[in-house]
């Protein structure tokens, strides 16, 4: 299996922030079936606004601040699932049975786990998502991104792809990392 590859985001041409350097994503999946996401965010000295630190648990409107993210899809449905991560510690999960048309969540079976770590020029979030917390199906495709907020509270949107006018990571044609599970 060849090594995974940092994946560059690219912020949409309609929000800009000259603080960040780069955003750089990973994803890999582990033995278990468990995918692992790695963001590295680049960034200029006290340029970013980062939300305080919570319990690490459910949190709700997490994309209103500093937030990495993740969309899962099948490639056979319209449904997709959305992945919210707050360097606060504090996570959110929501379903989708097609664009923006939210469906309720059974409770999970497991929580993310989140580590944040700060470095002088940024930070590193990874988040590892059980494989019981997946879409189901053997292949997905995957949109990555992250909201950032700068320290003058104006914010800029990160994807690897942007298919509209306007920031919208909730755009199918936007999920353009294709991910197919490990077989065992």
């Amino acid at each position: 299996m060849p090594a995974p590859a940092d994946h560059l985001l690219h912020p949409h041409p309609a929000s800009c922030c000259p603080a960040i350097n780069a955003i750089r994503v990973r994803a890999e999946f582990a033995t278990a079936g468990d995918l692992h996401l790695h963001y590295r965010v680049f960034a200029t000295p006290g340029g970013l606004r980062l939300p305080v630190a919570q319990a690490a648990g459910p949190g709700d409107l997490l994309w209103q601040h500093t937030c990495c993210e993740a969309f899962m899809a099948s490639s056979d449905s319209g449904a997709y699932r959305e992945f919210n991560f707050s360097p606060s510690g504090q996570w959110a999960i929501y379903d989708f049975s097609d664009y923006r048309q939210r469906t309720a969540l059974p409770r999970p079976p497991g929580p993310p786990r989140l580590s944040t770590h700060l470095l002088d020029d940024g930070f590193l979030l990874q988040a590892s998502l059980p494989a019981e917390l997946l879409p189901t199906g053997p292949a997905w495709q995957l949109g990555l991104t992250v909201v950032i907020e700068a320290a003058d509270g104006s914010k800029s949107y990160w994807a690897l792809a942007h298919a509209a006018d306007h920031p919208d990571f909730h755009c199918r044609s936007s999920f353009i990392l294709n991910l197919s599970h490990p077989t065992p």
